[in-house]
C-alpha cells in the first residue's frame, strides 16, 4: 500500500488539506483510533467512540490495553512490544477471532487494520477497527456458540442437580433468553395419559393452571405435538392452519412459535416451547438447539425415574426382608397354638364342656387370622409359596364377578369386557385374592356407588414403566394384561407413589391393615409379572395386573388334580425333620394320630446319618432348617439313600426358588405354615401319590 502522502492527489482550490482530513477521519464509519507508541490513544473518531461505549474525550489519553479482555491483555502486551520493533500494515480478525472490550464490559466481536505512520515521520499507529457481529455469517457463528454454550452449562446442571424441579425450571428460562424471544415452557405428560402439568415457564406464555401447578388438558398446539411425537414450527399464528391456535397466545401478542416433544423410546412425556411476537422467528439452528435441551431433558428426566425406581424397589425390599422373617417365625408359633389347640379339641375331658370348645373354637379362628395376616406379609415380601399352574384366566374374572354381583353395594354396577385370552401360569387362588383385594378397594372408593369393570386382553410385552419396575427379562410367550378399574374418588401423586407399601392406608383406623396392594404386588412379581396403577383425584384409578400366558409348547395340565380321597396307609413309616422343637412336637403328635410310626430329627445331617435299613417311606421336612442343611438338599440326599422316598416339603416361607423348582422337578408337595391335621393328611395323601 502507498502509504506516501507527497503522491496523493491535491484537493481543488478553497479547501484547507487539514480541514478535509479531519473530516475524512471524523466522518469514516469504521472505528478509528490514533496511537502512540506507548499504546495511548491520541485520537479518537466519533465511530469509534459509539463502538466501543465511550465518549471521544474519554477515549483520548486512554491505553489501548483497556479495550483488551482481561484474559487476553497478557497476549496483547507481548504483540504490542513485538509490533512496536517491525510496525507493517496488517490486516488482523481474518482469520481469528479478535474481541474488543467495551466501557460497561461487555464484548463485541471485531476486525482490526493497523496502518503505521512511522513511515511519514509520525510516530503513531492508525487502527480502523470494525464491528463484525452484524455480519450474517458471523451473526450466526455468534448465535450456534450463544446455543452451544447454553446447552453445555444446562448440561453441566443436569449431572450436578438430583433435584429435577430445579432443572425443569432452569430449562425454561435458558432457552428464552439464548432464542431471545418472549416465552417458553416445560410441560409434561400427567400418567393418565390425558392432562398435563405446566412444570417450567417464563415470559408471557398463559397456561391456564400453570400458576397453580394442576394438571389441565393440553391446547390444541400441545395435542398436535404429543399425538405426534414431532416439531412443530409455527411461522404465523395469524396464517396456521394444521390447527387452531389458542387464543390466550393472541391475547400475549405472540405471532411464533417453536414445539419439540420430550420422547422416552419413541413416546412423548412432554414438551418443550418457545414463542416469540414477532412472526417466522425461528429457523433451523433454533430448531436444533431445542431439540438438544429436549434430548437432554429426557434424558435426565429418564435418569431420575430409573434412579427412583430402584430406590423404591431396594425400599421395598428391605422391607420385604424384614416381613418375610417375622412370618415366618410368627408361623412357626401359630403352629405351635393351632396344633396345640387341635389337640386340645379333641380331648375326651372336653367333649362334653360346650364353653370350653367354644373358647377353642375362638382360638382356632383366631389362628386362622393371623395365619391370614402372615400370608398378606409373604406375599408381599414374595416369600409365600406358589402353586403355579395353568389357569383359565377369563373364567376366573367371570366367575368373580359373578359372586361380586352378590356381594357388593347394589350401587356398584360390575362390568366384565374380556377378549379371548390364552391361558396363565398363575397359582389360581393367589390371584383370585389378589383381584378381589383389588375389587374391595375400588368399592371403598366409591362410597355412593359407580362403575366396576374387570377387562382382559393378550399383551406382547410389558409396558416401559412397568417393566422397570419388575425388573424382568420379557415372557417368551407374552402376557395377560387383567385391569381393574373404578369410578371412584382417585388417588392424589403422594398416594399414587406409596399405594404398594406395605401398611400404608388411606382408610380410617380399624377398616384396613395397609396390605391389600402389597400383597397384589409381592403375589405378581412372584409370579414374574408385573402391575400398574393409574389414578387421578376425582378420575377413578386402574390397577392392572400383567401375568405370563402358558407357552403354548408347555404340557401343563389344565388344573391340578383333585386331592386324593385315599386313607393314609396304617403304619406309614415317616422320617420327620424340622428344627424348631415345639413345632416338632405338634408334628410329630399329628402324625401319630394319623397312624403313623415317626422318626424325627432337629437337622438334615441328623437325619441323614440314621440307619438306611429303617426303610422309610415318606419325609416330612422344613424347607428351612436352621444354620443346617436345607431342605431341598436333604430330600434330593434322602431319595438316593431310601428308594421311593415321598417327599413333603413345609414352609413358613421359601427364601430360595430352588425349593419351588425342585418341587416341580421330583413332584414333591409343598405345605404352607401352619397348618391342620386334616391338611397335614391331605398333602401327605398328595405325596404319597406323586411318588
Amino acid at each position: 500500500m502507498d502509504t506516501d502522502l507527497s503522491r496523493m492527489p491535491v484537493p481543488a482550490a478553497g479547501f484547507d488539506e487539514g480541514t478535509l482530513y479531519r473530516s475524512l477521519f471524523a466522518a469514516s464509519p469504521d472505528a478509528l483510533l490514533l496511537v502512540d507508541a506507548g499504546g495511548t490513544i491520541v485520537l479518537a473518531n466519533p465511530a469509534a467512540a459509539r463502538l466501543l461505549g465511550y465518549g471521544v474525550e474519554a477515549l483520548t489519553g486512554l491505553n489501548v490495553d483497556a479495550l483488551v479482555p482481561d484474559a487476553a491483555r497478557p497476549r496483547h502486551a507481548a504483540y504490542r512490544a513485538d509490533y512496536a520493533r517491525q510496525p507493517r500494515p496488517r490486516p488482523m480478525g481474518m482469520q481469528m477471532e479478535l474481541v474488543a472490550r467495551r466501557r460497561d464490559g461487555s464484548e463485541v466481536c471485531v476486525e482490526i487494520a493497523l496502518s503505521p505512520l512511522q513511515s511519514q515521520g509520525l510516530p503513531y499507529v492508525l487502527a480502523a477497527i470494525r464491528d463484525v457481529s452484524a455480519y450474517p455469517r458471523a451473526k450466526q457463528a455468534l448465535q450456534r456458540a450463544r446455543y452451544a454454550e447454553s446447552v453445555a452449562q444446562l448440561g453441566r446442571l443436569a449431572v450436578d442437580t438430583r433435584d429435577q424441579r430445579q432443572l425443569l425450571e432452569r430449562v425454561p428460562v435458558a432457552a428464552a433468553q439464548a432464542l431471545e424471544c418472549e416465552a417458553a415452557a416445560v410441560l409434561l405428560l400427567e400418567p393418565d395419559q390425558r392432562h398435563v402439568r405446566v412444570v417450567g415457564a417464563c415470559g408471557v406464555l398463559a397456561v391456564p393452571g400453570a400458576d397453580a401447578g394442576l394438571p389441565v388438558l393440553p391446547d390444541a398446539e400441545a395435542l398436535h405435538v404429543l399425538r405426534r411425537g414431532e416439531p412443530l414450527a409455527v411461522a404465523d399464528y395469524v396464517q396456521e392452519q394444521r390447527f387452531d391456535p389458542p387464543p390466550q397466545r393472541a391475547t400475549a401478542g405472540l405471532r411464533s412459535a417453536l414445539v419439540v416433544p420430550l420422547l422416552d423410546r419413541g413416546r412423548a412425556t412432554g414438551l418443550l416451547s418457545a414463542h416469540a411476537c414477532r412472526p417466522e422467528r425461528f429457523g433451523e439452528d433454533e430448531l436444533r438447539y431445542l431439540q438438544s435441551l429436549s434430548n437432554l431433558l429426557a434424558s435426565s428426566l429418564q435418569r431420575a425415574q430409573g434412579e427412583e425406581a430402584l430406590r423404591h424397589a431396594q425400599r421395598l425390599e428391605s422391607v420385604g426382608q424384614l416381613t418375610g422373617g417375622i412370618a415366618h417365625d410368627f408361623n412357626n408359633l401359630l403352629t405351635v397354638i393351632h396344633g396345640n389347640l387341635q389337640v386340645l379339641q379333641d380331648l375326651p375331658a372336653l367333649a362334653g364342656d360346650a364353653y370350653g370348645l367354644q373358647l377353642v373354637d375362638a382360638a382356632l379362628r383366631g389362628c386362622r387370622r393371623g395365619a391370614a395376616l402372615t400370608g398378606k406379609l409373604l406375599a408381599f415380601s414374595r416369600r409365600q409359596v406358589l402353586q403355579p399352574r395353568e389357569v383359565d384366566a377369563a373364567q376366573l374374572v367371570a366367575s368373580l364377578a359373578d359372586m361380586l354381583r352378590r356381594t357388593l353395594d347394589q350401587r356398584i354396577e360390575i362390568g366384565v369386557e374380556l377378549e379371548p385370552l390364552a391361558p396363565v401360569l398363575a397359582d389360581p387362588g393367589q390371584l383370585e385374592a389378589a383381584l378381589l383385594n383389588i375389587a374391595i378397594n375400588a368399592r371403598d372408593a366409591m362410597a355412593e356407588g359407580g362403575r366396576l369393570r374387570f377387562s382382559g386382553r393378550a399383551v406382547p410385552t410389558l409396558p416401559p414403566e412397568a417393566a422397570r419396575e419388575a425388573g424382568l427379562a420379557e415372557a417368551s410367550a407374552g402376557y395377560v394384561a387383567i385391569a381393574v378399574s373404578d369410578s371412584g374418588v382417585g388417588m392424589s401423586g403422594m398416594v399414587r407413589e406409596r399405594a404398594f407399601e406395605p401398611f400404608f392406608t388411606t382408610k380410617p383406623p380399624g377398616r384396613g391393615t395397609g396390605l391389600g396392594l402389597s400383597t397384589v404386588y409381592g403375589f405378581v412379581t412372584q409370579s414374574h409379572g408385573a402391575v400398574t396403577l393409574d389414578s387421578a383425584p376425582g378420575a377413578g384409578t386402574t390397577v392392572t395386573l400383567y401375568i405370563p400366558r402358558v407357552p403354548a409348547e408347555a404340557a401343563e395340565a389344565s388344573a391340578e388334580a383333585a386331592a386324593p380321597a385315599l386313607a393314609l396307609p396304617a403304619g406309614l413309616r415317616v422320617l420327620l425333620v424340622e428344627d424348631d422343637a415345639e413345632v416338632r412336637e405338634v408334628m410329630r403328635g399329628f402324625l401319630c394320630s394319623l397312624g403313623c410310626e415317626v422318626t424325627s430329627c432337629a437337622g438334615g445331617e441328623q437325619a441323614l446319618g440314621l440307619d438306611p435299613a429303617q426303610g422309610f417311606e415318606l419325609l416330612l421336612s422344613d424347607v428351612v432348617l436352621g444354620a443346617g442343611m436345607r431342605g431341598p438338599e436333604l430330600a434330593r440326599q434322602a431319595a438316593a439313600r431310601w428308594p421311593g422316598l415321598a417327599v413333603l416339603l413345609m414352609s413358613g416361607y421359601s427364601s430360595q426358588p430352588v425349593a419351588l423348582r425342585d418341587a416341580g422337578r421330583h413332584a414333591w408337595r409343598l405345605l404352607q405354615k401352619p397348618c391342620s391335621r386334616e391338611q397335614l393328611a391331605r398333602a401327605m395323601a398328595e405325596a404319597l401319590e406323586r411318588r
